[in-house]
């Protein structure tokens, strides 16, 4: 079971509570003075933002918190005493008639305290539950083998309890020096096996348990893993290496350097996906009548289908088909993407000339969206046989699959920097895989809503596909 998933419930449910809280309180204590809907529903949501930030920056969104109802009843209560004294500050200094919400202050904070006390304790019993079943571990592999491995292996297992769960190891060297079995755990392979089964396997966790001495083994092992959505630790049990305590990360009792993290936390994939279902839902619903008319003139004007289905890679390189306007007559249509589509090519249907260079072609990819596939703002999804001068991209940019550490959006940081449309040259391919890194790297909230602001305005000044 997904962590961030759980994380993300546990975000929406606390707001839920807090502004259904609000609106009981306002309902049995209304104001005249506050009966504008716009200002009740900011002073609802601004408040629960504030309170869910506040519980956030106390580490309360977190598995093992959220397992401990009793402490979640106070950090709950305290996070939302804090947001709305905030708020009351805040109206003060604006300025602002503050009476009609001080009137009721007291009953929302009540009854949004009470829902989410109720949350919690719900959400404690199943994720203590989940917990012992082993449904929430991080799924992990050791590289290497011989006594480090055994004996961090052996200490793993007393200690960690069931926040991980152990498939196996990977190690180059032979059944001499590194045995085929350590305990009830087998060697699956060697290190040129290690991506390809992280990413069929959804590892979530990997652990170095080589000497800090063996530094070419070690680059090694980085070059081929810094593509993968997984943390990546390296063992300090038993290292003469002494740094302070706060340098390590702890599983069970064991310490560990950290070398990668993933792109985003399960914080940061809980709220980006709920900022995805939400604006997806609300822009399917908003262009429903766009949405309608596109496919009419589709249908029309050309025999087939309304929408093309592509398979592009999507996040740690799995494979969706992604869901788009039929812009070629049925066919002439490319599932594989092996030939760009280029000026005046007759492959394209009139409507689809008019589709592809507007970008509406890709608003069916909305509901890739609601279905978790893509997210709105992202690295944009290649097809597998698109290429650049001849050559796929993954032999013309190193480090290309990197950009799969997300999942792909419909518009991205290359996007609005002006590296949209035909991909024909090394340069193109290479601008927008470095700018999908820089997206990765940097991500945040801001910095997607960003993009989402630029990203009409680029499709008029930036040029489209064909």
């Amino acid at each position: 079971m997904s962590q961030s998933t759980v994380i993300a419930v546990i975000l929406l449910l606390d707001g839920l509570s807090i502004v259904t809280g609000g609106l009981i309180a306002f309902g049995h204590r209304p104001a005249p003075a506050f009966a504008s809907p716009f200002n009740l529903a900011a002073t609802l949501f601004l408040v629960a933002l504030a309170a869910m930030l506040i519980i956030r920056a106390r580490w309360g969104y977190t598995i093992p918190a959220l397992s401990q109802a009793m402490r979640q009843a106070g950090e709950t209560g305290l996070a939302l005493l804090l947001a709305l004294a905030a708020f009351l500050v805040i109206c003060v200094f604006a300025e602002t008639d503050v009476v009609p919400v001080r009137n009721w202050a007291g009953l929302w904070f009540i009854c949004g305290w009470l829902g989410c006390i109720c949350t919690r304790a719900a959400a404690a019993l199943l994720i203590t539950r989940w917990r012992k079943a082993g449904r929430l571990a991080r799924r992990t592999v050791v590289v290497g083998g011989g006594d480090i491995a055994e004996d961090l292996i052996a200490r793993l297992d007393r200690t960690a309890g069931e926040a991980i769960q152990i498939l196996g190891m990977f190690d180059d060297r032979d059944k001499l020096r590194s045995p085929e079995k350590i305990g009830r755990y087998v060697k699956l392979g060697r290190f040129d096996d290690l991506v390809a089964f992280c990413r069929e396997q959804r590892v979530d966790l990997l652990i170095i348990a080589l000497p800090l001495g063996a530094e070419e083994r070690i680059l090694l092992l980085l070059k081929k893993l810094w593509v993968l959505p997984v943390d990546v630790r390296i063992s300090a049990l038993g290292s003469k290496l002494k740094l302070r305590a706060r340098s390590y990360n702890y599983i069970g009792d064991v310490p560990f350097l950290p070398l990668f993290d993933k792109p985003m936390s399960d914080w940061s994939v809980a709220l980006k996906g709920i900022e995805d279902r939400v604006i997806s839902a609300m822009a399917l619903v908003i262009l429903s009548p766009l949405l309608a008319a596109i496919a009419l003139a589709v249908k029309l004007t050309s025999p087939g289908p309304v929408f093309f289905r592509q398979a592009r890679y999507g996040f740690n390189n799995e494979r969706i088909d992604v869901l788009k306007f039929r812009s070629m007559y049925t066919d002439m249509s490319d599932f594989t993407a092996a030939k760009q589509v280029t000026r005046d090519d007759p492959r394209v249907t009139r409507v689809g000339r008019f589709l592809r260079r507007s970008s509406l072609d890709e608003l069916p990819q909305l509901i890739n969206v609601l279905r978790g596939e893509l997210s709105l703002v992202g690295p944009r999804p290649h097809a597998l046989q698109a290429h650049a001068d001849g050559h796929i991209y993954d032999q013309v940019v190193e480090g290309y699959f990197a950009r799969h550490k997300v999942k792909p959006g419909i518009t991205g940081w290359a996007q609005v920097s002006g590296w949209r449309g035909e991909t024909d040259t090394v340069e193109k391919i290479e601008q927008r895989v470095a700018h999908d890194l820089f997206y990765i790297e940097n991500w945040s909230l801001l910095f997607d809503l960003r993009i989402l602001i630029q990203t009409p305005l680029s499709l008029v000044t930036t040029k489209n596909a064909y």
